[in-house]
């Protein structure tokens, strides 16, 4: 319990430390240079994208971004989105196209899967796919469980021992349950989650400017590098000990840190958002929650409750920056070697193509076509699977303990995070009974 209480301290600390800087100290310079379409595809109002990035997705799902001294263009529509994103041949992902841009150095380039082309891309994920398979991830189903109901006792304490009977959801649960997952899953003692956190959230503040955002990458890396280093004397039971006892003479410790980075960026601060946005969906329509509480099969009704937030939500709003290899067309536009190409996942994954009134959020809506929620083609999350598992148990325990789980403030009250790349709610005051 001290751990546990030590983390929720640092928790608390971080999120009002980042209330305060809002419109303060932060350096808004990169942004203000920038015209107001530049920042299109990271606006949104409440959950929803702002009905002009829908609008030029219908009009033009191909467009060029306002972006002064360079040719960005805007991927929109679902279709053109898949392909962009299934095209690894005619569209790079490798990060020595971004050093120079926005104040990345060739030293923060953080490595993984997402900032990799083939081959290296192709032996990477050959190497961390064995474990990302149902059958490797049952073994921590148990645990997950298990973090869930203990932040759900944490979440509880928090609210009886406040004045107002109220506590903060973000902190107290959606973020401490994925931090927890990830630190199992990597092999990481429970003591330094409060690093991944900050590292995770501060990457994706575009509010900081893009040169804090890459100072926050730089500083994960350190960081794991430490983390790497002590594997490589004392391999774990986790993922990072496995490639180290498996494949230590085949794998650097750049890859290994890089590969670490990857499953930080990707399923952390991801999977909070979707904890918290999901739960403040449920809890601004009632109809959504007692349907889990209420169901006969939780686990039946919570599948496709999930996968609809996931399409709903897309909090991952754009993919990462795409560079054309080659003069291609894509929707009939085209595109000339060196663009940049940016995907609104966010914006495609409401396209009117899919189906009838996709901004709507209907669990029971059959699934036309797959979400872009995870990405597509061969950098399509790898952790895909274990988020979903996550979140079909973080749903029901969390109804079937808090019957009567109800927000502390008006919906119009809540503050969202603006110019994020990876969206989500800042706090979200609850009251469990």
């Amino acid at each position: 319990m001290s751990v546990r209480s030590a983390i929720a301290t640092w928790l608390t600390r971080l999120y009002f430390s980042r209330l305060r800087k809002k419109g303060g100290s932060l350096d808004l310079s990169v942004l203000s240079k920038l015209p107001d379409g530049a920042l299109l595809p990271l606006r949104r109002e409440g959950v929803d994208p702002v009905p002009e990035i829908g609008a030029l997705r219908d009009r033009e799902p191909v467009s060029k971004l306002p972006i002064p001294g360079m040719t960005v263009w805007l991927v929109s529509g679902y279709d053109q989105a898949k392909d962009v994103l299934g095209n690894a041949k005619a569209f790079s992902n490798d990060f020595r196209h971004l050093v120079g841009v926005g104040g990345a150095g060739a030293d923060q380039n953080p490595g993984g899967l997402g900032f990799c082309d083939p081959p290296d891309h192709t032996r990477l994920r050959r190497l961390l796919t064995p474990e990302f398979t149902m059958r490797r991830l049952s073994r921590l189903t148990p645990r997950i469980h298990a973090i869930i109901e203990e932040q759900l006792v944490h979440l509880e304490k928090a609210a009886h021992e406040s004045p107002d009977g109220t506590a903060d959801f973000v902190e107290h649960f959606a973020m401490p349950v994925p931090a927890l997952v990830i630190c199992e899953l990597l092999g990481v003692p429970y003591e330094e989650r409060d690093a991944f956190q900050q590292f995770s959230v501060a990457r994706f503040d575009v509010l900081g400017g893009a040169g804090a955002s890459f100072g926050a990458v730089s500083q994960s890396l350190d960081y794991l590098r430490g983390v790497v280093a002590e594997q490589r004397r004392n391999p774990g039971e986790g993922l990072l000990g496995m490639l180290v006892r498996e494949h230590g003479d085949t794998i650097t410790d750049e890859e290994l840190t890089g590969l670490a980075d990857g499953v930080l960026t990707g399923g952390l601060e991801t999977t909070a958002s979707m904890i918290a946005l999901g739960t403040m969906i449920m809890l601004k329509d009632r109809e959504h929650f007692e349907a889990l509480r209420d169901a006969a099969d939780p686990a039946a009704v919570a599948a496709p409750f999930v996968d609809e937030l996931l399409r709903h939500l897309t909090v991952v709003q754009t993919a990462f920056p795409r560079f054309a290899r080659e003069d291609i067309e894509i929707g009939g536009v085209p595109i000339a070697a060196g663009d940049i190409v940016i995907v609104s996942l966010s914006a495609a994954d409401r396209d009117p193509r899919l189906g009838p009134d996709m901004d709507a959020f209907d669990p029971s809506r059959p699934p036309a076509a797959s979400h872009l929620a995870f990405g597509y083609g061969i950098h399509r999350c790898i952790g895909a699977e274990l988020g979903k598992m996550e979140l079909r148990a973080a749903f029901p325990q969390l109804v079937s303990r808090f019957p009567e789980l109800s927000l502390a403030v008006e919906p119009s009250e809540l503050e969202f995070r603006k110019l994020s790349i990876v969206y989500g709610v800042e706090r979200l005051p609850v009251r469990v009974s």
